[in-house]
Parts: structure tokens; C-alpha cells; sequence
């Protein structure tokens, strides 16, 4: 490591070490995450040899302080979506075996964009810690793995430029969907009438069965968002997404529900998010989860793809990865996807 980053490790560490809890992150998925992410009372390990993926030596940061740099070894460094933070906090516990107070900084998700961006110029997902023990994790060992939403039309090209052949390997199922407050009257809604929602042609509720006289306020993310990808690439096929006014984009997944579980203004609102974001990870309000050409997102019809905005969760690497390579594999296997259902996804099977 450069001088200036040993430095900021040390403070870093320091810091957290000191604090009387771990904290999580400004930034990043843990600001968009208000529930707590914590093993189950019956929790099972799955892991049968934990000696396969295991992390690489701790050094001394400096002499005579109790302060570690530790190498990667054979356990991936990960990176990815907001929406898969718990699933890699259950990766760690079955093969780290760390302690749950050590688990916020382990796995510090910068969201997607930016993990993609990670992955395909070779950074690292740095500020990684393991605060019981006094760790930083090597802050050079560039991201193997991103765990998430795919890569949207852009990320692929950039990937593409830098000379990345990219593994796409769905792990598990989730669904895509849209929510109103539970104040509106809609409990359901047609894909082709949330495209002509979304693509400016269909513009009040009255129109597809709500209040009379209200105007639809459609909330959207940002270009490059996880859910942005999927509503742009899975929802509108085809149509084109109308330009949304300033107000109604949402920086982040837990802006989006705030606006639209809040009682101000917000009935007339609609959004879109991860099922299990909503059910898991970040709650604020009233919302509805609306069922799509009537069919609603329960795991049985996400596993059969009856849902028709089903959705997969990806593990992305590098072609040639073999680390990635050979702890993806694990992931889909019978016990890796027993690892997944128990941190609260839907399997693959």
C-alpha cells in the first residue's frame, strides 16, 4: 500500500476499534438499509470443508500497534447491489465464521454502478475491515466478484472496452416490482398499462381503475441503478421511457419508498423496487405491493418465472477468474443455494 493509504487505514481502524459498536458506513448500500441484517436463531452452516475459501495472512500494519493488514487469500473480495448486501453477510458466516459485529464492515457494498466500474478497470473495494481483530483488508486486491442486478447496456460496453469477458451467473430469483401507497385504491395493474404509465401515455389514475381526477406522480432512479437497468430493459420493451422531472428521481431505493410510503402528497405516487429490498432490507410507511396481469410475485411463481417481471440475481466476474470462478460454482450448488435460501432469497430451485 502507498504511504497516505497505510495512513488512512490506521485512522480508519483506529476509529472503529474505539467506537462502542460498529457503525455503518456513510454511503453506499448501508445508508440505503434501515433493518437489521442478522444471523437467525437457527441458523445452519452449510460449509462442509471452510478451509477452501479462507482469507490470506494478517500483518502488521505498524510496529507496536495492534493493527492488521490482511491479503485476500482464497475468498473472493466482493463487491455489488444494495439488494444482495445480506446474502454476502451469509457467504462470510459460512465460510469466515466472523463474529455478527464484524459483518457491516466486511461487506461494504458501494452499489452498482460503482462495482461495476470496480470490476471491470481492476480497483479494489477498499475501506474493507474486520474490526474485532484490528483488520483493513488489502485495499490492492482488485473486486473478483459483483453480486447483484446484471450490467445494464453501458456497463457491458464498458466492460467490452476494457478487454473484460464477463461470467453472468444467476444465483437466485427475486421480483421486480411496483409499489403505491396503500392509500390508493389500485391493487393491481397490466404490464402494458404500467409501460403507458411510464412511457407518459397513460397520465391519471382514473384510467386504469384508481381515483378520479389524480394525476400519476411516477417515480424513477437514475441512469445505471440496478432498477433502473430493469425497468428500462425489462419492463419497457420496447417502449421508450418518459424523461422524468427532476423531482420525481430518486437518488436512491430508500428515497423511492420513503416518497411513496410517506401520507404527503404521496397517494398518487407510484415506484419500483426489489421484492425482497421492500420485504427485508428497508421499510418507512404505508406501501402496496401491486400483483402484475394478476399474477402476484410469491416465490413459487418467481421460481416457475409465472410473475412477469422475475428477475435473477447475478454473480459477475472476469473470465479467467478462477477464484471467482470456482466460488460461484459452490454458490449454485445444492448447498450453496441452501446458504442463499437461508439468508432469505429465493433459490434457483
Amino acid at each position: 500500500m502507498q504511504k497516505t493509504t497505510i495512513l488512512l487505514c490506521f485512522a480508519l481502524v483506529l476509529s472503529l476499534i474505539c467506537a462502542p459498536a460498529p457503525s455503518r458506513a456513510e454511503g453506499g448500500s448501508w445508508s440505503q438499509i434501515n433493518q437489521s441484517v442478522a444471523r437467525g436463531e437457527d441458523w445452519q452452516r452449510y460449509v462442509t470443508d471452510p478451509s477452501d475459501f479462507q482469507l490470506g495472512e494478517a500483518v502488521p500494519l505498524s510496529d507496536g500497534k495492534e493493527l492488521f493488514v490482511c491479503g485476500w487469500g482464497d475468498y473472493p473480495s466482493i463487491d455489488g447491489s444494495t439488494v444482495c448486501v445480506p446474502l454476502a453477510m451469509e457467504l462470510a458466516r459460512q465460510w469466515l465464521d466472523l463474529p455478527e459485529e464484524d459483518l457491516n464492515g466486511f461487506v461494504s457494498f458501494s452499489t452498482t454502478p460503482y462495482a461495476y466500474d470496480r470490476l471491470f478497470s481492476g480497483q479494489a473495494n477498499p475501506m474493507v475491515t474486520i474490526v474485532s481483530r484490528g483488520i483493513m483488508m488489502d485495499d490492492t486486491h482488485p473486486v473478483d466478484i459483483v453480486l447483484g442486478t446484471g450490467p445494464n447496456a453501458d456497463e457491458r460496453q464498458a466492460a467490452a472496452d476494457a478487454g473484460v469477458e464477463l461470467v453472468m451467473v444467476p444465483v437466485c430469483c427475486d421480483a421486480f416490482v411496483f409499489l403505491v401507497n396503500s392509500e390508493n385504491p389500485v391493487s393491481g395493474l397490466k404490464a402494458d398499462e404500467i409501460r403507458g404509465i411510464y412511457s407518459g401515455a397513460i397520465r391519471r389514475w382514473e384510467e386504469v381503475g384508481g381515483r378520479a381526477d389524480s394525476l400519476i406522480a411516477a417515480y424513477q432512479r437514475p441512469h445505471g441503478s440496478g432498477s433502473q437497468t430493469a425497468m428500462e430493459e425489462l419492463v419497457m420493451d420496447g417502449y421508450q421511457l418518459s424523461a422524468a422531472e427532476s423531482i420525481y428521481i430518486s437518488d436512491g431505493m430508500a428515497d423511492l419508498i420513503a416518497q411513496i410510503g410517506s401520507y404527503d402528497n404521496s397517494v398518487n405516487a407510484i415506484g419500483y423496487s426489489y421484492l425482497y429490498y421492500v420485504d427485508s432490507l428497508y421499510k418507512s410507511g404505508s406501501l402496496k405491493v401491486l400483483s402484475v396481469d394478476g399474477i402476484s410475485p410469491t416465490d413459487e411463481n418467481l421460481q416457475s418465472g409465472a410473475y412477469p417481471f422475475t428477475v435473477n440475481y447475478y454473480a459477475v466476474y472476469a473470465k479467467g477468474n478462477e477464484t471467482a470462478e470456482r466460488f460461484v460454482s459452490w454458490m449454485i450448488s445444492d448447498a450453496g443455494q441452501a446458504c442463499i435460501a437461508q439468508a432469505g432469497y429465493v433459490p434457483l430451485r
